[in-house]
């Protein structure tokens, strides 16, 4: 599972292109009042080249920004893979979105688990630079968010730790007090409680 960024290819003027379209169109909605929501949102999409470009391009064009983006194989059908996405921007916009992702070639079903009854989980780990006095709060922060530490040396402690994305937020603030030198987050993942499928 990995947190993906999608970093525009400046090869020409095209991608500059989109991204002011998507941007006038983000500020457009804003602008005329609408909320805006962070959402979460599942796909099952076939393992095939050029799926992830085509579902990020209906995000960008949309004016939605895409902050994680999680990929892994599906346990459902061979040959699937099950893409989750939080984003935010108008929430207007999102059913839009999501019709239009499931047109898609290559995307089996698209749904938006934000409201859902699901469990949701992420994984970080931080890397905070430290003095032997400051080691002993830190892990006690650690201890409190149920994270653990895996890795210790004479000048920095690296701790890991699950839960949902709001607990992560409020473990990054409490060791953001010290030299938090690294952060790596994977994104968010959803499973649907019960015998929902997700």
């Amino acid at each position: 599972m990995t947190q993906t960024h999608i970093a525009p290819d400046r090869t020409d003027g095209s991608e500059h292109n989109a991204t002011a379209v998507a941007e006038a169109a983000y500020r457009r909605n804003v602008d005329a009042g609408q909320e805006l929501r962070r959402t979460t949102i599942g796909l099952l999409v076939n393992d095939q080249p050029g799926v992830l470009m085509r579902v990020s391009q209906v995000f960008s064009r949309r004016g939605y920004n895409i902050e994680s983006l999680v990929v892994s194989p599906a346990h459902v059908v061979a040959g699937t893979s099950r893409m989750t996405i939080t984003c935010s921007g108008p929430a207007d916009v999102l059913h839009q979105i999501i019709l239009q992702l499931d047109k898609l070639v290559d995307v089996i079903h698209a749904h938006d688990h934000t409201d859902d009854d699901a469990v949701t989980r992420e994984l970080a780990l931080f890397k905070v630079s430290c003095n032997v006095a400051q080691r002993t709060e830190i892990l006690q922060i650690t201890n409190v968010f149920r994270g653990k530490t895996i890795d210790i040396s004479d000048e920095t402690v690296t701790v890991e730790a699950t839960g949902p994305s709001e607990k992560m937020d409020a473990l990054e603030k409490m060791l953001s007090k010290f030299d938090l030198r690294e952060m790596v987050r994977t994104g968010k993942v959803v499973m649907a409680r019960g015998t929902d499928i997700t």
